[in-house]
């Protein structure tokens, strides 16, 4: 398989994916802004996922994780397209439960923000904790 193959077979899969998520893949600007909200990493920019779309491009290995994670897949199946549907939604679930926050990239993200949504975040994150009954 050719170099060329691998970018148009990810790019079906994650065309695919997103169909099943229910996200449009239509708009790359509407997908890099959702990814960004995901991704702990260097924000991505529309002409990225626009390349990853059109089957020019292959994201890095992080940034697939953070699709796998968002779409509900398993990370080895968006890139290579490979294992059966019971063992990726296992593995999709297991990475799920396995997730962790980079605080650091959170809290750079936060800042990034302005006041009124800053606000809208910790008014969320209080009435989940409150939920959750650890307030």
């Amino acid at each position: 398989m050719t170099l060329a193959d691998e970018k148009q077979g990810f790019s079906k899969r994650l065309k695919e994916a997103m169909r099943k998520a229910r996200v449009e893949p239509g708009s790359p600007t509407r997908i890099a802004r959702e990814f960004n909200l995901r991704y702990h990493g260097d924000p991505v920019t529309t002409q990225a996922v626009r390349k990853w779309l059109a089957g020019e491009a292959l994201p890095s290995q992080d940034k697939i994780r953070t699709f796998a994670l968002w779409l509900d897949v398993p990370p080895q199946w968006l890139r290579f397209g490979e294992a059966d549907r019971r063992e990726i939604r296992a593995t999709a679930r297991q990475e799920t439960a396995t997730y962790r926050v980079e605080t650091a990239a959170l809290t750079k993200k936060f800042e990034l923000l302005s006041e009124s949504h800053k606000r809208m975040v910790l008014e969320l994150v209080h009435a989940l904790l409150r939920l959750e009954g650890k307030q």
